[in-house]
């Protein structure tokens, strides 16, 4: 399971409206190779890039984001509230993120978000959207419920367990869900943890770091990449 080795986090990280094409497109000029971000179910069943069940933080919208369509959410403005040049972007369905994806050769992490009680729902739609697309793609999620349904839907997909401290029973969890990597918070990794998921065989990727020197003593400890929020910090350089 290969990854690139910095992630930018939420499509752009920091430099763009999260969760938005226009994010894709700036990680793609800064050179990243690798993005991640975040789908959950509109009330139609669409699958759409964003990270709260409620709009307010990164758009026009209020309310749920499970009470409206996907054709209400595209017309939101995902943009300004990051910065008025971004004034205009679209909230995007996961099916025009993988395909800019694959059209900017990014490889794609997937975070399956489910609104409360969806995560079956929200399992199987984003990995039958995901199976549906061309390009390099993983799937995570905190919700083993939610990789059970994507692993169901889609096999043949990577998947990994996403949490934040590593849990003793990391393995049995790894196992029940089908996950062939593991995700875990930078802050609240161990050393001798990092060891233990590498001697295991299993690829462990870091969020979400934001200096170059905390990359490196990651790295150092056997971590595969990191998700950013600063990608340009390594521009110009291996990524």
């Amino acid at each position: 399971m290969i990854y690139p080795r910095i992630i930018a986090h939420r499509c752009g990280g920091a430099l763009a409206p999260e969760n938005t094409l226009a994010g894709l497109r700036l990680a793609a000029r800064l050179g990243c190779r690798g993005v991640e971000f975040d789908a959950m179910l509109a009330a139609d069943g669409v699958p759409v890039l964003i990270h709260d069940e409620t709009l307010e933080r990164t758009t026009s919208g209020r309310g749920d984001v499970a009470a409206m369509s996907s054709a209400q959410l595209v017309q939101l403005d995902a943009g300004r509230r990051h910065h008025p040049s971004f004034a205009g972007e679209s909230v995007p369905t996961l099916e025009a993120a993988l395909r800019l994806c694959a059209e900017l050769g990014l490889w794609a992490n997937v975070e399956i978000k489910p609104s409360a009680g969806q995560d079956l729902a929200t399992g199987d739609a984003v990995a039958r959207h995901a199976a549906a697309a061309s390009g390099r793609i993983v799937l995570s999620s905190f919700s083993p419920e939610a990789l059970g349904a994507a692993a169901a839907e889609a096999p043949q997909l990577r998947r990994a367990l996403l949490v934040e401290a590593i849990p003793a029973d990391w393995r049995e969890r790894m196992l029940a869900s089908g996950a062939l990597a593991l995700h875990a918070s930078a802050r609240a990794l161990h050393a001798e943890e990092a060891q233990a998921v590498r001697a295991a065989g299993f690829p462990l990727a870091c969020y979400t770091v934001n200096r170059r020197d905390d990359a490196e003593r990651l790295f150092a400890q056997g971590v595969v990449a990191v998700f950013s929020d600063r990608p340009d910090l390594w521009q110009g350089s291996e990524m």
